[in-house]
């Protein structure tokens, strides 16, 4: 079974060969680790790494919103800023920060901004190779480009207030991350994903009210024609989004990445396990950081055991950032390797 066929069928509940595991290296490690350290890891690990190739030196590629001391301003004219290259900066000058210049603002043009001569033939070598056809909305493509344009307090504010220029402002967003979603869907993908972090370490960001009148229902209008058309629906948010989950699913999520220990491995089994593909992220912050190598593999252990299934229905991935030790790093690739046969 190939990786794209493996990770279809345990999306779809449908007896994967295995749990597909993902193993992500942040473009900043390059340099806050020992390149020949970080080579060795994925030279001893061939499940997650297949395709490694070593380099006498790697040079990553850095975002244009995640290099340091160059503020880039997006095509919707939020200017942002970094400190390390590698790590996505923050918003430092948002173009609406008062609705002083709203009726003069004009959105970007989503068939400009994306290359689709180039997609589209990235998407056809994809397929003609067997590997996942895939698109995908930028991160952070409603709710938090609402707040890079216009800042997250005064958002909330508006909410709180139903400011009526705010809903025109979320109609531009729409309207540009809907054609983009029709752009990818012309080209043939299997996978639309609509990664966009809703969860601060308790709680969203917003109230499930303002989610329902705000952002639910844009949300199931983006995602309803890849629904139609037979795509696995991605949804990825960072942080407590227990509050939403339901939301979610109802606007067609079919796969949700969402953090383990933030939101509860026990509270996820019993909300989301059977329900959709749970596709979890795995802890960053305590355990992979500070723990002991025996810890992680009991984590990963008990993730498997209590999310996962022989019907499929789990999937994991890893980001890794500055600051996790390399043997940490080592033990967890380890589990991951270890324990994604578990059902098989």
């Amino acid at each position: 079974m190939t990786p794209r066929e493996n990770l279809l069928r345990a999306a779809r509940f449908e007896r994967p060969e295995s749990i597909p595991m993902f193993y992500h290296i942040n473009a900043a490690c390059w340099h806050h680790y020992p390149q020949a350290a970080l080579q060795e890891l994925l030279a001893k690990h061939p499940l997650l790494f297949p395709d490694f190739v070593p380099q006498d030196q790697v040079e990553p590629l850095y975002a244009p919103d995640a290099t340091a001391g160059t503020p880039f301003t997006d095509p919707w004219g939020c200017v942002w800023e970094t400190s390390d290259n590698g790590i996505v900066g923050a918003v430092t000058g948002h173009p609406l920060a008062t609705w002083d210049a709203f009726d003069r603002y004009t959105p970007p043009d989503a068939d400009s901004d994306y290359d689709w001569e180039a997609i589209g033939a990235s998407l056809t070598a994809a397929r003609g190779e067997g590997r996942l056809c895939a698109g995908s909305l930028a991160h952070g493509h409603t709710f938090l480009r609402a707040c890079d344009i216009h800042g997250y307090e005064n958002i909330i504010l508006d909410m709180a207030d139903e400011e009526p220029r705010l809903p025109r402002l979320l109609d531009m967003i729409e309207a540009y991350n809907a054609r983009i979603v029709a752009r990818y869907l012309a080209c043939g993908v299997e996978w639309m994903s609509f990664p966009e972090d809703l969860g601060m370490q308790v709680g969203p960001m917003l109230s499930p009210a303002q989610f329902r009148q705000y952002i639910k229902p844009a949300y199931a209008r983006l995602m309803a024609p890849a629904k139609a058309a037979g795509c696995i629906v991605h949804m990825h948010s960072d942080g407590d989004i227990r509050e939403l989950v339901d939301d979610l699913i109802d606007d067609g999520v079919t796969a949700m990445n969402l953090q383990d220990l933030v939101n509860g491995v026990d509270w996820i089994r019993t909300h989301l396990k059977g329900r959709v593909c749970i596709d979890l992220d795995i802890d960053r912050q305590s355990i992979t950081r500070f723990g002991a190598p025996a810890e992680i593999d009991a984590l990963i252990r008990s993730e498997v055991e209590t999310l996962g299934s022989r019907e499929g229905g789990l999937t994991m991935i890893f980001g890794m950032y500055p600051g996790m030790p390399l043997e940490n790093a080592d033990a967890l690739m380890d589990a991951m390797e270890r324990y994604m046969g578990h059902f098989a």
